[in-house]
């Protein structure tokens, strides 16, 4: 077909998260604030204890300017973990945007994304994305 561009999905971030007892509110599901947390451990694991994230420190002072949560289905106490899937969606010099599923194999209980940007600490000023982690970035971009 001609002027049919395809695109090929994003690679996914992908951080197991184990629900626990304290996050179920007194309904029997995890409590919408909670998902908060899973999205942040999530975004920890992605830009701090990801192994392929190397480079000159890379992601030193993110901070986050929006949060987008939409609560898909009710998700209780269980034994095993959910995943939490992260993908980028937009790249600008100073910001992204995260897009994230928690998910099982069988049901996708939040969708939701976050806007970061780049801040330098030092300075308390908002700052460019680096060489090195635009080029992180944009191996979860499609």
């Amino acid at each position: 077909m001609t002027g049919v561009v395809e695109r090929t999905p994003a690679q996914r971030h992908l951080y197991p998260r184990v629900v626990r007892f304290a996050d179920v509110d007194s309904q029997g599901h995890v409590n919408n604030v909670r998902f908060l947390d899973y999205l942040e451990d999530a975004r920890f694991g992605m830009f701090h204890i990801d192994p392929h994230n190397a480079g000159d420190e890379p992601f030193k002072g993110l901070v986050v300017t929006r949060h987008e949560i939409d609560y898909r289905r009710p998700l209780g106490f269980r034994a095993e973990p959910v995943r939490v899937e992260t993908w980028v969606t937009e790249i600008r010099p100073v910001r992204f945007t995260l897009a994230y599923e928690i998910r099982d194999d069988e049901a996708v209980y939040v969708t939701a994304t976050s806007v970061l940007a780049a801040y330098d600490v030092e300075r308390a000023a908002p700052r460019r994305l680096s060489e090195s982690e635009l080029a992180y970035l944009k191996r979860f971009s499609a």
